[in-house]
């Protein structure tokens, strides 16, 4: 029998074998990686968690390439995963399909993701069963509302790869069917949990499983890159993956390695310093370039002084030079040239130059971008990602490295300013009209709370500002007056395209507006009031503009509890635009909050005179009318309100309560579930409807409602104090007792947790303790007529 050959390599092997061949410089790096494994885990020197960080064109992926492969040298099972993932579900099936190919299945992970993603296609399946038969349809607004819930992390129940394609129609459509699936009283208790909380669910499992693979291996290495990226929906999981007893104990021969931009969240991994090695990676020293260049057959002194001129160190920029150096005489050489210089088709040259103008591009936009009739050469796109400065992160939207982006741009706008401004006018052209697709069937006051109709608007932005900078920045800051107002915590992306757009088209005032607006927005956090306040000093705003600015920051103001303040800039407003229907509305909320009623009524009566088909001025007086104890009248006004806007949440969840106050609660189940399918991150309705499932016998239900809710926003005495009335009504009460207590740190002056502590204190017989509380309570609130009936009742039983 004839000896057997060795096993043909594959092309793949070959082309990676070629790219690590061609790797150079990073020695201390490399050193770095290598050393720990040869430190036991148990060695105060052994790191869990390596964090690559750098700016982009660094070499950040190509040395996390290099580690993988290290750590296969030290039989390591490993698993790289990118912002193609980036939700938790995602991250697990990513790491799951690279073990088992390795030979290392996590077979109950996999059981656990199967039963998720047939869960979620059979709610789907259901829903749509249910509404088949249902007349009509969802309306625009439930639509899109609908479709932004499956967009939201965590919402519905998880986005990305694992979502399925659940139609959004269907969801809009069936309130009844989401409450079967993610209601506590869903007849499989447990498939429901896991799509109400796949993080809590699965995470468990996977740990159970490295723990498992780890025995078997001496070391699990899991890599993360591009981590600025998933870092937002990541870094909390990842946290309390390494808190002990949070999710299960990890093996000690686990290795994690982060890669990303910026350094980690303090908030996160400020007390998990001693756990990590920060690596931060610079450019290429002159010893590290010179060694790419001689290995790229660059050898020529004149040819390298240029391109380490050109290049400042920086990889990407380095390799691109070594590949295309041109003659040693091309001193005079300028950076664009020498990227383009391997290619000498003009109609290549040309569309690699325009798809610089936009800061990320797609197949369509390349056809806007390119000059006329570039798009139909055969091949183009495909073309643009084999040039080593093009990246393809996710969505089809792919980017140039900014390093090479800034010059192509600058030879664009020096060149040909006519060009220039023709090509950035297409541009925004294409751009709005994708803003006006993404605007179908959403509510004009939430515009910017969506992400695609945002993304799109600032491109817009960025464009009209590229082309002409002074005239197009009064839009620009209107439509900042605008983002602050509806969706405050993103206005960093508003000031950074304001200033990309003012370094891109090189003007010094719109330079100027981005640096100090970013700056504004950096220093108080999502707040936009320092922002909104150099719009008033220092923009020339219409009358209409200025009250939209003011109403923007009465809201933040309003929002942080500075009420005085809030009601003088609703004031403020009104006297510049005595006619801004928004002004009334505003002020009216917060006299509304300071029990003055009629004051509030009355604003809301001249709000409805200005804006008569507005529905939030009539939704605020259904919910006035609540406050000051009509629930009949309330329900009425609320019914009008719904019926003006049934995309709006916030009249269902105003109307669900009202329900629940007059013994309604079926129908108040109903409104909650409707009004947090339209807004699964509405916190209020979560708290108020973990109410009503109480009232109905449905514990595990609401304290779910509840985990939901402090997951959104932690830290709220409300949520802890439902937590104790759950507890109480269960006949818990020392559990109860403790959420009571805990409500009562975060918000000593919480009335309301003191009256329903002392009833949990009642039944466990502590009659002082409860005599106590409820005292405190009345004079916390003189007019709480239940505390102050409890007190009599409790002084009648004990005599006192």
């Amino acid at each position: 029998m004839p000896p057997s050959s060795p096993r043909r390599l594959s092309l793949q092997q070959i082309v990676e074998g070629q790219r690590r061949a061609a790797f150079v410089g990073r020695e201390a790096e490399l050193g770095l990686f290598r050393a720990n494994f040869a430190l036991p885990p148990e060695d105060p020197r052994h790191r869990f968690v390596f964090h690559v960080r750098g700016n982009a064109g660094v070499g950040k992926t190509s040395l996390v390439r290099e580690w993988r492969e290290l750590a296969g040298e030290f039989g390591a099972l490993t698993a790289s995963v990118d912002e193609s993932a980036d939700s938790v579900p995602d991250v697990l099936a990513a790491i799951a399909a690279q073990f088992a190919e390795q030979g290392y299945p996590l077979k109950a992970l996999d059981r656990l993701l199967d039963t998720y993603r047939r869960a979620l296609h059979d709610m789907a399946g259901r829903l749509a069963a249910d509404n088949e038969s249902s007349a009509g349809g969802p309306s625009p607004g439930a639509l899109a509302a609908a479709q932004a819930g499956l967009i939201a992390a965590g919402a519905i129940p998880v986005v990305g790869a694992l979502a399925g394609g659940i139609d959004p129609a269907v969801l809009a459509r069936g309130a009844g069917g989401l409450r079967a699936v993610f209601g506590g009283r869903a007849r499989q208790q447990e498939e429901a949990r896991l799509l109400a909380e796949p993080v809590r669910v699965l995470t468990p499992v996977f740990v159970a499983e490295i723990d498992r693979v780890a025995d078997a291996v001496p070391w699990v290495v899991l890599f993360l890159d591009t981590y600025e990226r998933t870092a937002p929906q990541l870094d909390r999981w990842l946290a309390d993956l390494l808190t002990p007893g949070r999710y299960g104990e990890l093996p000690a021969n686990l290795v994690l390695t982060l890669a990303g931009q910026r350094r980690l969240d303090p908030v996160h991994w400020g007390d998990r310093g001693r756990l990590v090695a920060d690596v931060p990676l610079g450019p290429f020293t002159e010893e590290e370039s010179r060694q790419l260049l001689y290995g790229r057959g660059v050898v020529a002194e004149p040819v390298v002084r240029e391109v380490l001129r050109l290049s400042g160190g920086l990889p990407v920029l380095v390799s691109t030079l070594a590949a295309n150096p041109g003659a040693a005489g091309e001193a005079n050489a300028t950076a664009v040239e020498r990227f383009l210089a391997g290619e000498s088709d003009p109609v290549r040259r040309a569309a690699a130059l325009a798809c610089a103008l936009p800061r990320r591009f797609d197949e369509d936009l390349v056809a806007v971008a390119v000059p006329h009739g570039s798009h139909a050469v055969p091949g183009l796109y495909d073309w643009l990602h084999e040039l080593p400065f093009v990246a393809e992160p996710y969505s089809g939207r792919s980017r140039y490295h900014a390093v090479v982006r800034a010059p192509m741009l600058r030879l664009q706008r020096t060149g040909s300013p006519r060009r220039w401004k023709a090509a950035h006018d297409r541009l925004a052209e294409a751009f709005a009209a994708r803003r006006d697709a993404a605007a179908e069937g959403l509510d004009p006051e939430r515009l910017w709370a969506s992400q695609p109709w945002r993304r799109a608007a600032l491109d817009v932005l960025y464009h009209r500002l590229c082309a002409r900078p002074r005239t197009a920045l009064p839009e620009a800051l209107r439509a900042g007056i605008a983002l602050c107002d509806q969706r405050p915590s993103r206005a960093r992306y508003w000031a950074r395209t304001l200033m990309e757009a003012g370094e891109d088209a090189d003007d010094a005032v719109l330079r100027e507006w981005g640096r100090d607006l970013l700056a504004a927005v950096t220093d108080h956090g999502p707040r936009p009031t320092a922002a909104l306040g150099i719009l008033l000093t220092r923009a020339e705003l219409t009358d209409r503009d200025r009250a939209a600015a003011l109403v923007a920051r009465a809201w933040d103001r309003f929002r942080a509890g500075e009420l005085d303040a809030a009601l003088s800039d609703h004031g403020r407003a009104i006297a510049v635009d005595p006619r801004s229907e928004r002004a009334h509305q505003g002020r009216a909320v917060i006299l509304r909050s300071l029990g003055r009623y009629e004051e509030a009524l009355a604003d809301l009566d001249r709000a409805e005179e200005i804006a008569p088909a507005w529905a939030w001025a009539v939704r605020e007086r259904g919910e006035t009318y609540r406050r000051m104890g009509r629930p009949e009248e309330a329900l009425t006004v609320l019914d009008r309100a719904h019926a003006m806007d049934p995309a709006d949440a916030v009249p269902l969840g105003s109307r669900g309560l009202v329900r629940h106050v007059l013994g309604r609660h079926e129908e108040a189940l109903d409104d909650f579930d409707r009004a947090i399918a339209l807004w699964p991150e509405y916190t209020w309705a979560l708290v108020r409807r973990a109410r009503v499932r109480t009232a109905l016998g449905d514990p595990v239900g609401a304290l779910a409602d509840l985990d939901r809710a402090e997951e959104l926003t932690p830290g709220l005495a409300g949520t802890e104090g439902e937590r104790g009335e759950v507890y109480r009504a269960t006949g818990r009460h020392e559990e109860a007792v403790a959420c009571y207590g805990r409500a009562l740190a975060l918000d000593p002056d919480y009335a309301w947790a003191h009256g329903s502590r002392a009833l949990a204190q009642e039944a466990l017989g502590r009659i002082p303790e409860a005599r106590a509380d409820l005292d405190r309570a009345l004079e916390l609130d003189p007019g709480y007529a239940w505390a102050r009936a409890q007190r009599e009742r409790l002084g009648a039983r004990t005599g006192q």
